[in-house]
Protein backbone atom coordinates (compact mmCIF):
# COMPACT_ATOMS: atom_id res chain seq x y z
CA UNK A 1 0.00 0.00 0.00
CA UNK A 2 2.90 2.38 0.70
CA UNK A 3 1.22 4.29 3.67
CA UNK A 4 3.49 6.76 5.50
CA UNK A 5 2.30 5.88 9.41
CA UNK A 6 3.15 8.06 12.22
CA UNK A 7 6.60 7.00 14.00
CA UNK A 8 4.37 6.56 17.08
CA UNK A 9 1.65 4.19 15.61
CA UNK A 10 4.56 2.72 13.17
CA UNK A 11 4.12 -0.67 15.47
CA UNK A 12 0.00 -0.21 16.16
CA UNK A 13 1.17 -2.88 19.18
CA UNK A 14 -1.63 -1.32 21.30
CA UNK A 15 -4.83 -3.15 22.93
CA UNK A 16 -7.93 -0.79 21.87
CA UNK A 17 -9.92 -1.55 25.07
CA UNK A 18 -6.91 -0.15 26.93
CA UNK A 19 -6.50 2.94 25.74
CA UNK A 20 -8.88 6.13 27.62
CA UNK A 21 -11.76 7.79 25.57
CA UNK A 22 -9.49 10.64 24.51
CA UNK A 23 -6.49 8.30 23.76
CA UNK A 24 -8.99 6.42 21.27
CA UNK A 25 -9.57 9.85 19.53
CA UNK A 26 -5.87 10.57 19.03
CA UNK A 27 -5.25 7.55 17.78
CA UNK A 28 -8.13 7.54 15.27
CA UNK A 29 -7.02 10.72 14.03
CA UNK A 30 -3.13 9.62 13.64
CA UNK A 31 -4.02 7.03 11.72
CA UNK A 32 -6.61 9.13 9.62
CA UNK A 33 -3.99 11.74 8.82
CA UNK A 34 -0.88 8.71 8.00
CA UNK A 35 -3.68 8.42 5.26
CA UNK A 36 -5.87 5.42 4.90
CA UNK A 37 -6.09 2.96 1.87
CA UNK A 38 -9.72 4.12 0.97
CA UNK A 39 -12.72 5.82 1.68
CA UNK A 40 -16.75 5.31 0.52
CA UNK A 41 -17.55 8.27 -1.10
CA UNK A 42 -21.07 10.01 -2.03
CA UNK A 43 -20.90 13.87 -2.16
CA UNK A 44 -24.61 14.75 -1.41
CA UNK A 45 -25.65 17.36 0.67
CA UNK A 46 -27.21 16.74 3.63
CA UNK A 47 -30.95 17.92 2.09
CA UNK A 48 -30.11 15.62 -0.90
CA UNK A 49 -30.51 11.59 -1.78
CA UNK A 50 -29.55 9.31 -4.76
CA UNK A 51 -31.55 10.34 -7.79
CA UNK A 52 -30.68 14.36 -7.05
CA UNK A 53 -28.62 16.36 -9.62
CA UNK A 54 -25.10 16.79 -7.90
CA UNK A 55 -22.60 19.69 -9.18
CA UNK A 56 -19.00 19.98 -9.92
CA UNK A 57 -18.89 22.61 -6.76
CA UNK A 58 -19.97 20.39 -3.98
CA UNK A 59 -17.83 17.13 -5.53
CA UNK A 60 -15.26 19.64 -5.16
CA UNK A 61 -15.57 20.56 -2.06
CA UNK A 62 -16.14 17.28 -0.65
CA UNK A 63 -13.40 16.04 -2.17
CA UNK A 64 -11.17 18.43 -0.58
CA UNK A 65 -12.34 18.11 2.88
CA UNK A 66 -11.12 14.24 2.57
CA UNK A 67 -8.05 13.87 -0.25
CA UNK A 68 -5.16 14.41 2.46
CA UNK A 69 -6.64 11.58 4.51
CA UNK A 70 -7.28 8.59 1.46
CA UNK A 71 -5.76 6.91 -1.28
CA UNK A 72 -8.39 6.01 -2.90
CA UNK A 73 -12.28 6.62 -3.21
CA UNK A 74 -14.85 4.30 -3.98
CA UNK A 75 -18.01 5.48 -5.97
CA UNK A 76 -21.58 4.17 -6.47
CA UNK A 77 -22.78 5.52 -9.40
CA UNK A 78 -21.75 7.30 -13.18
CA UNK A 79 -25.09 9.22 -13.29
CA UNK A 80 -26.64 12.27 -11.99
CA UNK A 81 -23.14 13.71 -11.48
CA UNK A 82 -21.99 11.06 -10.22
CA UNK A 83 -19.66 10.40 -13.57
CA UNK A 84 -17.97 13.59 -12.45
CA UNK A 85 -16.50 12.41 -9.39
CA UNK A 86 -14.02 10.36 -10.54
CA UNK A 87 -12.64 13.16 -13.26
CA UNK A 88 -12.23 15.46 -10.32
CA UNK A 89 -10.73 12.76 -8.17
CA UNK A 90 -8.00 12.47 -10.20
CA UNK A 91 -6.99 16.20 -10.88
CA UNK A 92 -6.51 15.88 -7.08
CA UNK A 93 -4.27 13.19 -7.48
CA UNK A 94 -6.77 10.26 -5.91
CA UNK A 95 -7.29 6.60 -7.08
CA UNK A 96 -10.86 5.47 -7.91
CA UNK A 97 -12.64 2.33 -7.75
CA UNK A 98 -15.82 3.82 -9.98
CA UNK A 99 -18.96 1.60 -9.58
CA UNK A 100 -21.94 1.68 -11.93
CA UNK A 101 -25.24 1.12 -9.79
CA UNK A 102 -27.77 -1.42 -11.08
CA UNK A 103 -30.92 -2.23 -10.43
CA UNK A 104 -34.24 -3.48 -12.00
CA UNK A 105 -34.68 -0.83 -14.26
CA UNK A 106 -32.51 -1.98 -17.56
CA UNK A 107 -32.42 1.31 -19.28
CA UNK A 108 -31.13 3.17 -16.52
CA UNK A 109 -28.50 -0.17 -16.36
CA UNK A 110 -27.49 0.58 -19.94
CA UNK A 111 -26.74 4.58 -19.44
CA UNK A 112 -24.65 3.36 -15.83
CA UNK A 113 -22.94 0.47 -17.78
CA UNK A 114 -21.76 3.01 -21.21
CA UNK A 115 -20.81 5.79 -18.79
CA UNK A 116 -18.34 3.79 -16.85
CA UNK A 117 -17.02 1.90 -19.56
CA UNK A 118 -16.59 5.52 -21.00
CA UNK A 119 -14.61 6.57 -17.54
CA UNK A 120 -12.38 4.00 -18.12
CA UNK A 121 -11.36 4.39 -21.46
CA UNK A 122 -10.93 8.00 -21.02
CA UNK A 123 -8.46 6.89 -17.76
CA UNK A 124 -10.32 8.11 -15.33
CA UNK A 125 -11.00 4.38 -13.72
CA UNK A 126 -7.95 2.28 -11.76
CA UNK A 127 -10.88 -0.40 -10.57
CA UNK A 128 -14.88 -0.94 -12.17
CA UNK A 129 -17.09 -2.43 -10.36
CA UNK A 130 -20.30 -3.69 -12.11
CA UNK A 131 -23.19 -3.05 -9.40
CA UNK A 132 -23.53 -3.01 -5.66
CA UNK A 133 -25.51 -5.02 -3.75
CA UNK A 134 -28.00 -5.82 -6.76
CA UNK A 135 -28.26 -9.47 -5.97
CA UNK A 136 -29.07 -9.09 -1.97
CA UNK A 137 -31.63 -6.51 -2.80
CA UNK A 138 -33.25 -9.10 -5.68
CA UNK A 139 -33.33 -6.34 -8.42
CA UNK A 140 -31.47 -8.79 -11.14
CA UNK A 141 -31.07 -12.36 -11.72
CA UNK A 142 -27.64 -14.01 -11.54
CA UNK A 143 -27.10 -14.49 -14.80
CA UNK A 144 -28.14 -10.88 -15.78
CA UNK A 145 -25.42 -9.56 -13.56
CA UNK A 146 -22.80 -11.80 -14.98
CA UNK A 147 -24.13 -10.97 -18.91
CA UNK A 148 -23.28 -6.84 -17.54
CA UNK A 149 -19.34 -7.96 -16.38
CA UNK A 150 -18.81 -10.24 -19.01
CA UNK A 151 -19.55 -6.97 -21.36
CA UNK A 152 -17.96 -4.58 -19.58
CA UNK A 153 -14.99 -6.91 -19.34
CA UNK A 154 -15.13 -6.99 -23.16
CA UNK A 155 -15.45 -3.04 -23.99
CA UNK A 156 -12.28 -1.93 -21.37
CA UNK A 157 -8.67 -2.92 -21.04
CA UNK A 158 -6.11 -2.68 -19.01
CA UNK A 159 -9.07 -2.40 -15.66
CA UNK A 160 -9.69 -5.34 -13.10
CA UNK A 161 -13.67 -5.48 -13.23
CA UNK A 162 -15.82 -6.86 -10.34
CA UNK A 163 -18.85 -7.18 -8.58
CA UNK A 164 -19.91 -5.27 -4.73
CA UNK A 165 -22.05 -7.60 -2.73
CA UNK A 166 -21.87 -9.33 0.65
CA UNK A 167 -18.64 -11.57 1.36
CA UNK A 168 -20.94 -14.83 1.40
CA UNK A 169 -22.29 -14.13 -1.86
CA UNK A 170 -18.93 -15.16 -3.59
CA UNK A 171 -18.81 -18.43 -2.13
CA UNK A 172 -22.18 -19.26 -2.83
CA UNK A 173 -22.11 -17.90 -6.43
CA UNK A 174 -19.18 -19.76 -8.12
CA UNK A 175 -20.09 -18.45 -11.72
CA UNK A 176 -20.37 -15.27 -10.22
CA UNK A 177 -16.82 -15.61 -8.83
CA UNK A 178 -15.60 -16.81 -12.19
CA UNK A 179 -16.91 -13.59 -13.93
CA UNK A 180 -15.05 -11.45 -11.80
CA UNK A 181 -11.24 -10.35 -11.83
CA UNK A 182 -11.39 -9.22 -8.32
CA UNK A 183 -13.65 -9.82 -5.95
CA UNK A 184 -15.27 -6.67 -4.10
CA UNK A 185 -16.44 -7.41 -0.69
CA UNK A 186 -18.96 -5.94 1.79
CA UNK A 187 -18.32 -6.57 5.34
CA UNK A 188 -20.01 -5.75 8.37
CA UNK A 189 -20.20 -6.96 11.58
CA UNK A 190 -22.50 -4.20 13.17
CA UNK A 191 -25.05 -5.95 10.55
CA UNK A 192 -24.59 -9.26 11.91
CA UNK A 193 -25.47 -8.62 15.07
CA UNK A 194 -21.64 -8.88 16.51
CA UNK A 195 -20.11 -7.20 19.62
CA UNK A 196 -17.60 -4.58 19.29
CA UNK A 197 -15.58 -6.91 21.54
CA UNK A 198 -15.28 -9.49 18.90
CA UNK A 199 -16.18 -7.55 15.50
CA UNK A 200 -12.40 -7.83 14.28
CA UNK A 201 -12.04 -11.19 14.39
CA UNK A 202 -15.93 -11.32 12.98
CA UNK A 203 -14.40 -8.86 10.12
CA UNK A 204 -11.49 -11.19 9.38
CA UNK A 205 -13.61 -14.26 9.16
CA UNK A 206 -15.82 -12.49 6.23
CA UNK A 207 -12.87 -11.40 3.92
CA UNK A 208 -11.01 -15.05 4.76
CA UNK A 209 -14.65 -16.64 3.85
CA UNK A 210 -14.73 -14.53 0.56
CA UNK A 211 -11.06 -15.48 0.01
CA UNK A 212 -11.90 -18.74 -0.08
CA UNK A 213 -14.35 -18.64 -2.91
CA UNK A 214 -11.44 -18.19 -5.18
CA UNK A 215 -8.10 -17.89 -3.68
CA UNK A 216 -6.45 -16.88 -7.09
CA UNK A 217 -8.38 -13.78 -7.45
CA UNK A 218 -7.64 -10.63 -4.39
CA UNK A 219 -10.21 -10.03 -2.56
CA UNK A 220 -10.51 -6.07 -1.70
CA UNK A 221 -12.77 -4.94 1.57
CA UNK A 222 -15.29 -2.10 -0.27
CA UNK A 223 -17.32 -1.72 2.60
CA UNK A 224 -16.40 -1.63 6.35
CA UNK A 225 -17.51 0.58 9.26
CA UNK A 226 -19.59 1.04 12.81
CA UNK A 227 -22.08 3.83 13.18
CA UNK A 228 -21.40 6.37 16.11
CA UNK A 229 -24.86 6.91 16.96
CA UNK A 230 -28.40 4.67 16.66
CA UNK A 231 -29.90 1.40 17.74
CA UNK A 232 -28.31 -1.45 18.93
CA UNK A 233 -28.88 -4.62 16.92
CA UNK A 234 -28.45 -7.95 18.89
CA UNK A 235 -25.11 -7.30 20.67
CA UNK A 236 -23.94 -4.60 18.17
CA UNK A 237 -24.19 -1.17 20.28
CA UNK A 238 -23.34 1.75 18.27
CA UNK A 239 -21.73 4.46 19.95
CA UNK A 240 -19.06 7.20 19.82
CA UNK A 241 -16.24 5.17 21.56
CA UNK A 242 -17.05 1.65 19.64
CA UNK A 243 -17.44 3.98 15.88
CA UNK A 244 -13.60 4.66 17.59
CA UNK A 245 -12.27 1.61 18.58
CA UNK A 246 -13.75 -0.31 15.13
CA UNK A 247 -12.09 2.40 12.69
CA UNK A 248 -8.89 2.10 14.88
CA UNK A 249 -8.79 -2.11 14.81
CA UNK A 250 -9.84 -2.34 11.28
CA UNK A 251 -6.70 0.50 9.97
CA UNK A 252 -4.24 -2.16 12.15
CA UNK A 253 -5.49 -4.87 10.45
CA UNK A 254 -5.11 -3.45 7.13
CA UNK A 255 -1.63 -2.28 7.37
CA UNK A 256 -0.19 -4.79 9.68
CA UNK A 257 -1.51 -7.63 6.93
CA UNK A 258 -1.81 -5.03 3.39
CA UNK A 259 -5.22 -5.83 2.76
CA UNK A 260 -7.21 -3.52 0.81
CA UNK A 261 -10.23 -1.55 2.80
CA UNK A 262 -12.52 1.17 1.80
CA UNK A 263 -14.29 2.67 4.62
CA UNK A 264 -17.69 3.13 4.83
CA UNK A 265 -17.70 6.15 4.71
CA UNK A 266 -16.52 9.52 4.00
CA UNK A 267 -19.93 11.51 5.77
CA UNK A 268 -23.09 10.94 7.53
CA UNK A 269 -26.15 10.80 5.09
CA UNK A 270 -29.07 11.28 6.53
CA UNK A 271 -31.06 9.76 3.46
CA UNK A 272 -29.95 6.40 4.65
CA UNK A 273 -32.59 6.39 7.55
CA UNK A 274 -34.89 5.26 5.35
CA UNK A 275 -33.34 2.03 4.31
CA UNK A 276 -31.59 1.59 7.52
CA UNK A 277 -33.09 2.47 10.54
CA UNK A 278 -31.92 5.57 12.64
CA UNK A 279 -28.26 4.16 12.46
CA UNK A 280 -28.28 4.70 8.63
CA UNK A 281 -27.62 8.32 8.72
CA UNK A 282 -23.96 8.14 11.03
CA UNK A 283 -21.36 6.02 9.04
CA UNK A 284 -19.03 8.87 8.28
CA UNK A 285 -15.65 9.77 9.44
CA UNK A 286 -17.27 13.39 8.75
CA UNK A 287 -20.37 14.34 10.25
CA UNK A 288 -23.27 15.86 8.12
CA UNK A 289 -22.15 19.49 9.08
CA UNK A 290 -18.54 18.58 6.93
CA UNK A 291 -16.66 17.98 10.96
CA UNK A 292 -13.99 15.67 11.64
CA UNK A 293 -15.77 13.43 14.29
CA UNK A 294 -12.48 13.16 15.92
Amino acid sequence: MGRRIDKELSLLGFDVNALSDSDLATVARKILESKIHGLCFSPYSDDQKPGDKITKDQIYKKLELIKSYTSWIRTFSCSDGNEDVPVIAKELGLKTLVGAWLSDDKEKNKKEIDELIKLSNQGFVDLAAVGNEVLYRKELEEHELIDLIKFTKSQIQGIKVGYVDAYYEFTDRPNLTAACDVIYANCYPYWEACSIDYSLIYMKNMYYQAQSADPSKEVIITETGWPSAGSDLGGAHPSYLNFLKYFIDAQKWSLEDDIPMFYFSSFDESWKVESEGDVGAYWGLLDAKNNLKF
